[in-house]
């Protein structure tokens, strides 16, 4: 399963850990453990060889016209490498994707379709009536399994179909997690190289556990909210010359965001809900000159 393939949630991050979220929520109500694999692809981007693009874009139909444009911006295209004063001859570039065209994140969800369809198996977690075994957002990937040989033979694959691609997995960045009540052992391997178990994972931002809860995630949001406020506390804060509503306004705009990124994936608890409340005042009785010693009820 791929979030590529749900069109409404290619540009949407929440769509993707909200899924997992998902998974790991239903698995560990009904006690099935969950294993799973966060993969890493070594620069992904830089190493989609333009030729087989084509190909792949041959396959889910994208010819003629289409195919053309998009083949013409990057035919012909050439670099060179400059060490101080001196540069090298103009080279061909077979391989890379545009960086900053927006069209790039477009042609890697449907090359990394590819990848994902022919790797699939009969692996994969049960979630209502449906079976997952990967989640794609971009380059992030998790594959998911009900067992570390399941899940062993869904990364066999996923590998050899990337390496087939012209991808290659990074064995020092990918990771595995089991989700469990008790812990469990999850030997993985690539290329005769042990991937790492770990009892956390940030996943697009999201602070996922062994445990699967999100308190630490909580705590990392008001740790991170916290930063902020402290790195413009002279500059926006406390300032004079700025006025209340330009600081509002940047409460709104990256203070809030910091705090509450992934809060719906949170389970509101009275507690929660007033951790959150207090991180949220202490920016904005800084704002108004206001401490706790002046006895001024929040509302006001």
């Amino acid at each position: 399963m791929e979030c590529g393939q749900h069109r409404e949630e290619v540009r949407q991050t929440p769509g993707a850990w909200k899924r997992l979220s998902r998974v790991l929520e239903g698995s560990w109500e009904f006690a099935q453990p969950v294993h799973m694999c966060f993969v890493d692809l070594e620069k992904a981007f830089d190493r989609v060889p333009r030729g087989t693009l084509w190909e792949v874009l041959w396959e889910y139909g994208v010819r003629g016209p289409l195919l053309r444009a998009v083949w013409s911006l990057y035919n012909w295209s050439r670099s060179l490498v400059r060490i101080a004063s001196c540069k090298s001859n103009l080279f061909p570039v077979h391989v890379g994707l545009r960086q900053g065209c927006p069209l790039s994140p477009v042609l890697f969800i449907v090359f990394m379709e590819r990848i994902s369809r022919r790797s699939q198996g009969l692996e994969g977690v049960r979630f209502g009536d449906h079976r997952i075994s990967s989640l794609i957002f971009a380059d992030d990937v998790v594959l998911l399994a009900p067992s570390s040989l399941d899940l062993q033979h869904a990364l066999g694959r996923f590998a050899a179909e990337c390496e087939a691609a012209g991808l290659r997995v990074s064995t020092s960045k990918s990771e595995a997690m089991v989700l469990d009540r008790k812990k469990v052992a999850c030997t993985l391997q690539v290329g005769g190289e042990v991937l790492p178990q770990v009892e956390e994972f940030k996943y697009l931002g999201v602070l996922f556990t062994s445990e699967g809860r999100m308190d630490h995630e909580i705590d990392r949001r008001i740790s991170a909210a916290a930063a902020v406020m402290r790195s413009m506390y002279r500059s926006v804060v406390v300032k004079k010359e700025l006025s209340r509503k330009a600081k509002l306004s940047i409460y709104q705009s990256i203070y809030v965001p910091t705090l509450t990124y992934g809060h719906e994936l949170w389970v509101m608890t009275e507690r929660v809900r007033s951790r959150i409340q207090a991180a949220e005042m202490s920016f904005l009785r800084r704002v108004a000159g206001r401490s706790l010693r002046d006895r001024v009820r929040s509302s006001e």
